[in-house]
Formats: C-alpha cells, structure tokens, sequence
C-alpha cells in the first residue's frame, strides 16, 4: 500500500495535488526547512487510540496533545498506537503516515490549529513523500472531524 495506494485516493479524489519525492526524510525538521515553511505547516498524522476506538488526529507539526482537550472533544485519554498497528491499520509506515489511502477505514479528526494556514504539508504514504494541500481541502477529502485538541 502506502505511496501507491496515495497516489491512487487522490487520482480519484483530488488529481491536481502531486505527491513530491523526497531526498531527505519527511520529519517535520526538514521538511520544514526544505520548503521553507515553519513548523507548524507540517501536517503530522498521529494513530491513536482512545477507549476502544483507534483513530487518526492530523495536527500541526510543532504541535502538543492537551490531554484535558482530549478528553472533551474524543472522550477518553489518548494513547499512541504501536509501530506495528499503525502500520498495519493504515498501510503508511510511521513517519509517513497521511489520512489519504487507509488501508483501514478510521474516524479522522484535524486539530483546528491547522487553520491558521492557507498550505500544510503532510507526509504521502511513506517516509521520503510529501505534497501541499489547504488544511480544509484535506480534511474535506477525508471526512475529518475538526477539534481543538493541542497546547496552545
């Protein structure tokens, strides 16, 4: 799965945004510095789990969990979800994953700290693939959930 199954979600979906091939690592450091944007524009795609629900939480990439907010907006504490789920459940390795082409479905939710930009970056299916896209857009194409669940 992973950048193939991308690529195919948005042919279907969204056909204009291009997956960019990196030659560096997609973490929030350098990408943020290879395209010359801040941090924050880093669209990090975090798997959790909260109670029995597992899900995808896309935030700002300098961005940290308020576990207070948690707890109002999803119901519960939120704990990270092995390595391995992730991968399994998403079909993106961890550090390229992206709430396009699931290899399961899962509730998706974007932080509303993401709105603060016209342009986010997330990570395309694995770890040296990225694409630009407006934080509405994405969150539209994957049915997401706003919440205001991060510091800040």
């Amino acid at each position: 799965m992973s950048v193939e199954s991308v690529r195919a979600f948005l042919a279907e979906k969204a056909p204009d945004i291009a997956i960019v091939e990196l030659d560096r690592n997609s973490e929030t450091a350098t990408l943020s510095a290879a395209w010359n944007i801040k941090p924050a524009q880093i669209a990090k795609t975090l798997s959790l789990r909260v109670g029995d629900c597992r899900l995808l939480l896309v935030a700002c990439g300098d961005s940290r969990l308020d576990n207070k907010k948690i707890k109002a907006a999803l119901g519960g504490k939120a704990r990270m979800l092995p390595a391995e789920e992730t991968v399994a459940i998403t079909g993106h390795p961890v550090g390229g994953v992206c709430p396009f082409g699931l290899a399961t479905p899962l509730p998706i939710y974007c932080d509303v700290g993401l709105k603060a930009f016209d342009i986010v970056v997330p990570a395309g299916g694995s770890t040296h693939t990225a694409m630009r896209i407006d934080p509405l857009r994405l969150a539209a194409l994957v049915g997401a959930a706003w919440v205001d669940v991060c510091e800040g």
